[in-house]
């Protein structure tokens, strides 16, 4: 499992981090608004905890824009604030839950399984576009039109879900390659052109007018021009 913490007080995020590494969750850490935007839009994460009075952007204005992007991981705002107004106008923003310092650390750790749980869950689901289907729950991509299917490898699943819920746009290389394999990856860009290929095939292999295009010079872009 792997978790975003946006908190830009030193030792509490130092103590978070560590928490959360002893759990056996992945950490990314930023202290920023904006770097925590950054890391949401190029990651991909089961958890994001945003504290709301971040520098630069404040967690409310990080978890709107997230989700004005079609970014739908569970968030848990982290707060010293505890009005009422503060806790509604957190769930308004984006917020799946709120949580108040100071707190237990069994709360927030029950809190962050029980995330998870639920993004779990809401990842075996169906997305579309064009004239393909791909069940996330069971990795299995069918062709709409005639009903030929067949079962992706876990990074072809990834590349498929990532291009789907960011139809109309134009993917880079590094975009790719930080959302599949990880910031801290080794990874060279070689590898999204292989798996890419591999991707193409599969979809070709369905006999789906879908199908993913190189722009030159820019990245990937899924489309399908033809149904």
């Amino acid at each position: 499992m792997k978790i975003l913490l946006a908190e830009d007080e030193k030792r509490m995020a130092k103590a978070l981090c560590k928490l959360l590494q002893l759990e056996n969750y992945e950490v990314d850490h930023a202290d920023n608004g904006a770097d925590a935007l950054e890391y949401i839009e190029a990651g991909e994460y089961d958890v994001i905890i945003l504290d709301v009075m971040m520098p630069i952007k404040n967690g409310f204005e990080v978890a709107k824009e997230a989700r004005a992007k079609g970014i739908k991981t569970p968030i848990l705002m982290l707060t010293a604030k505890g009005e009422l107004d503060d806790k509604v106008y957190g769930l308004d923003s984006g917020a799946d839950d709120y949580l108040t310092k100071p707190f237990m650390t069994k709360e927030l750790l029950a809190r962050i399984r029980a995330l998870c749980r639920r993004n779990i869950n809401s990842k075996d689901g169906s997305l579309t576009f064009g004239d393909i289907s791909l069940e996330t729950g069971t990795a299995t991509l069918t062709c709409t039109s005639n009903g030929q299917s067949v079962r992706l490898g876990e990074k072809e699943l990834r590349i498929m879900e990532y291009m789907i819920a960011n139809q109309q746009r134009i993917l880079s290389r590094e975009q790719l390659a930080v959302k599949i394999w990880g910031f801290e990856c080794d990874s060279e860009y070689n590898n999204v052109e292989v798996y890419m290929s591999f991707t193409r095939k599969k979809l070709s292999f369905i006999g789906a007018k879908t199908v993913i295009k190189a722009v030159r010079g820019i990245g990937y872009e899924l489309r399908c021009d033809n149904v």
